[in-house]
């Protein structure tokens, strides 16, 4: 099943120490997970710097820089359950 996410990124928050400079340009490792509620703001995913396996071990804090929401799936559960949600939305 396919997604399309649309998230937004503090660069403010990147931990310089996690660019790693490449043949072609700089790079940051991200992990983005797709929560299965939303919230307040109907965002339904995250994002954060990619930890090492050190930093998983010891438990290490992630770098949340920002989340984002799921614009486009074509999982027909997805489709069926955002469908119904349009249909509560009706005034009658």
């Amino acid at each position: 099943m396919a997604k399309i996410l649309n998230v937004s990124v503090n660069v403010e928050k990147i931990n310089k120490a996690k660019l790693i400079k490449g043949k072609k340009g700089t790079y940051l490792s991200l992990n983005i997970a797709i929560n299965d509620e939303k919230d307040q703001f109907e965002n339904d995913c995250s994002v954060w710097e990619n930890q090492s396996k050190e930093e998983r071990d010891a438990k290490a804090e992630k770098n949340y820089l920002g989340n984002g929401k799921i614009i486009w799936s074509n999982d027909p559960e997805s489709s069926k359950a955002q469908e119904m949600e349009e249909e509560t939305d009706l005034p009658f």
